[in-house]
């Protein structure tokens, strides 16, 4: 209880986007409401929330759309009464894929915003 791999595996620790979107879909939303649960009962913990995009695009439109993707992250789960000062961000583009393609079923999964523990 309380580790990356608790959030990960009993809570979910991503959220998937659509094509060059950062809106969080509803089943982002129903991710983000228990990781903001969880975080509440770990109160000294502390995350980073990642964003990521697939490799189309520039690096550079790559690394504004995954930042506005964990901005959006972050503002949901401050929404849902999680201290600001306990989430950051970083986007990373497309730079670390989480799965190796070029087709839809890669992309989609590169699509995300990942909340890491940071303590």
């Amino acid at each position: 209880p309380g580790t990356q791999e608790d959030l990960a595996q009993n809570v979910g620790d991503r959220v998937f986007f659509d094509f060059d979107s950062a809106t969080i879909t509803p089943e982002g939303q129903r991710t983000l409401e228990r990781q903001a649960a969880w975080l509440k009962q770990y109160g000294d913990m502390n995350v980073t929330v990642e964003g990521h995009a697939d490799e189309r695009g520039t690096r550079e439109y790559n690394l504004a759309l995954g930042e506005r993707r964990a901005s959006a992250v972050k503002k949901y789960l401050v929404g849902l009464g999680v201290a600001s000062n306990r989430v950051s961000t970083i986007s990373y583009g497309k730079e670390r894929p989480a799965v190796v393609g070029s087709d839809e079923s890669a992309w989609s999964q590169n699509r995300r915003g990942v909340t890491v523990l940071s303590n």
